[in-house]
């Protein structure tokens, strides 16, 4: 299924191409659970950014690879280029615009990055 997802404002607009059921992950670690972002990491070829390139930020910390971006004018993040999958786009699920998205939710131990990442790495492959 294709997903159209925007930030609040609507100035950043995206699709990405996810199963009818999403399978997402809720991260416990402080910029997720601070931001309330809820996970969906998919390649980088089913993802297409619609507008709003110029009205994103973008943020970094630790090692540098994530490219966590928002949204200049409200501040909200609706995708970036995760640490554990830097070749594909990590979309908050919270952001698609699509209302009753049937999502199953995994607990994900962000807080112990290092030990769990593994768990992740494979998730931008291409099926």
């Amino acid at each position: 299924m294709i997903y159209r997802g925007s930030c609040h404002c609507g100035a950043v607009t995206f699709e990405v191409e996810a199963p009818e059921v999403v399978e997402a992950d809720y991260c416990n670690c402080s910029v997720c659970k601070k931001s309330g972002y809820l996970h969906l990491i998919v390649p980088r070829s089913r993802f297409r950014q619609l507008s709003g390139e110029d009205a994103l930020t973008t943020y970094t910390f630790n090692t540098g690879v994530a490219k966590h971006t928002f949204c200049k004018t409200c501040g909200v993040k609706p995708f970036y280029i995760p640490r554990s999958n830097p070749d594909g786009v990590d979309v908050n699920v919270h952001c698609l615009d699509t209302q009753g998205v049937a999502v199953n939710i995994t607990e994900f131990d962000g807080q112990n990055w290092e030990l769990h990442a593994h768990k992740l790495a494979a998730k931008s492959r291409e099926d």
